[in-house]
């Protein structure tokens, strides 16, 4: 074979796919038919779950540096402030990230290359995919000049995804009546506080993304009624302005405008045979939330470690059955989820503008109001509540945590997410693990981590003793409050996982004291 996963497009979801797989030894290729990374971007949110992940791959650091951290966001009705909400005070227990993170995608793009770069992956450019097939258990892809030979084939070329289409997958869901456009401007006024500002009105609708370059917002919002004329350029003078001038924003130069169209739709599969669908290609959401680029990045973290594992013979194949159920079930709730808000912000109507305005205001401040709410909406928009509890690969609970659970983390020095850098399964203690289950994990080269009892591990939902296998993804695997080898070693076997770590023999034992 020319490579063992060939990957089709290199925005944020293939360009994290190539640097998973190049970090875990794989051979992969990525192509993009476009020249060069792009210009303008509409996906600005990166979530602490995200950051979690570039933290396991060395980076994090690095992204939150170069990116603007917000803590706040703001919901406007005709011009009055409706409510305030926090985010960085409910996160503070339940993420390193305790924040969003505003990053524009093009420049997203170029630092993830940059970084592919250095493991000396490169994107192939102008290189388009024309069509493929499955021959002899392996992809032959036909691209512009050349073919190329691979295991396994990734399509993250976007919601027009030639991936998609040569597999006749359908894509059913639909698209808002509404036209929008996204811009970014340099202006001034009272909201240019580097927090998010949402604001709506009888018919309109406007957010401002607060950037990191001072006086610098990215502007989301609708275009006047009317205004949209097939064969005409739309620019800054369509733009529905009124909810801009309540808000007292003073637009001084717009530096680039597009218009879009908001599209809603899931693909009815995200697999077949040796070819999966990731991030665009698989589903594409409203902007509410700024949850789709994040999406596809952890359908390429849960991808990534399950090609590795079945390419190495670590894993049996049938390994990868456990992707589509983990990340279409995720994806077909978001939709739902940001569906129902996205068309309470958008939809016409006077009952609709009467309840968007006069009472949904009111309810949203009072619930903002409750600690419970806060930590709900930190966890649901950081994405640090996604669970694979239904997964073929989940079992078991120990205290609060069941397998399939994204593994808590505990705050401590160092905490318990370190050891999830060598992107590797491993066990976690938290208390005193027996010589037994020390002896087991030594057996099968798998590394255990015992974590000292605290209030911390408590808190967060941890059984003292108890036994967490966790995934190379930060998922737990298995949950056992009895800490029984007996049941891991069933585990193990059941789904055919073997470990690449320390020799049978040897310790595989780590103490970290905190």
């Amino acid at each position: 074979m020319d490579t063992e996963v060939l990957v089709v497009g290199a925005g944020p979801t293939g360009l994290v796919l190539a640097l998973w797989l190049a970090r875990l030894g794989i051979r992969v290729r990525i192509i993009d038919k476009t020249d060069g990374p792009g210009g303008t971007s509409r996906a600005l949110a990166v979530q602490a779950r995200t950051l979690e992940l570039y933290r396991q791959l060395g980076f994090a650091d690095e992204v939150v540096r170069a990116g603007l951290e917000f803590t706040a966001a703001n919901l406007w009705a005709r011009g009055a402030r409706a409510a305030h909400v926090e985010f960085g005070r409910p996160g503070a227990d339940a993420s390193p990230f305790p924040y969003g993170l505003i990053f524009p995608q093009d420049e997203h793009e170029r630092f993830l290359i940059e970084r592919l770069e250095k493991l000396d992956v490169r994107v192939e450019r102008t290189t388009e995919l024309l069509d493929f097939e499955e021959v002899d258990g392996q992809i032959v892809a036909r691209l512009q000049g050349s073919t190329c030979k691979a295991a396994y084939l990734a399509g993250c070329d976007g919601a027009r995804s030639i991936v998609r289409e040569r597999l006749g997958i359908s894509f059913p869901g639909g698209t808002y009546e509404h036209l929008f456009y996204v811009a970014d401007v340099d202006a001034s006024g009272p909201l240019l506080d580097h927090e998010l500002h949402v604001s709506i009105d009888e018919s309109d609708f406007a957010a401002v993304f607060p950037l990191k370059d001072e006086g610098r917002v990215r502007l989301i919002g609708t275009i006047r009624p009317g205004a949209e004329k097939e064969g005409e350029q739309l620019g800054w003078k369509d733009v529905s302005t009124n909810l801009l001038q309540r808000l007292r924003i003073d637009v001084r130069r717009v530096n680039w405008f597009s218009t879009y169209h908001v599209h809603h739709r899931v693909a009815a599969r995200f697999r077949q045979g040796r070819v999966f669908l990731l991030g665009d290609a698989a589903h594409i959401h409203s902007p509410v939330g700024g949850q789709g680029m994040n999406t596809g990045i952890g359908d390429a973290v849960n991808l990534a470690w399950k090609l590795a594992a079945a390419l190495r013979g670590r894993a049996p194949e049938r390994i990868l059955h456990s992707y589509e159920p983990e990340r279409i079930g995720f994806a077909r709730r978001l939709i739902a989820t940001t569906d129902r808000v996205f068309q309470f912000v958008t939809r016409s109507g006077r009952l609709a503008a009467r309840v968007r305005i006069h009472v949904a205001p009111r309810v949203i401040s009072a619930l903002f109001r409750l600690p419970a709410m806060r930590r709900f909406m930190f966890r649901t928009v950081s994405q640090t509540a996604i669970e694979y509890r239904q997964s073929e690969l989940s079992e078991g609970r120990a205290g609060r945590i069941h397998g399939g659970d994204r593994l808590p983390w505990v705050r401590s020095e160092p905490d318990n997410f370190t050891p999830l850098q060598s992107l590797e399964w491993q066990m976690h203690v938290h208390g005193a693990a027996t010589g037994e289950l020390a002896a087991s994990c030594a057996s099968r080269g798998l590394r255990l981590h015992v974590f000292p009892w605290s209030r911390s591990a408590a808190f967060a939902g941890f059984a003292r003793d108890a036994s967490y296998l966790v995934r190379p993804d930060g998922h737990v695997a298995l949950a056992d409050p009895l800490h029984s080898p007996s049941r891991l070693e069933r585990y193990l076997d059941a789904r055919g996982i073997r470990f690449s770590g320390a020799p049978a023999g040897t310790t595989a034992s780590l103490h970290l004291q905190m």
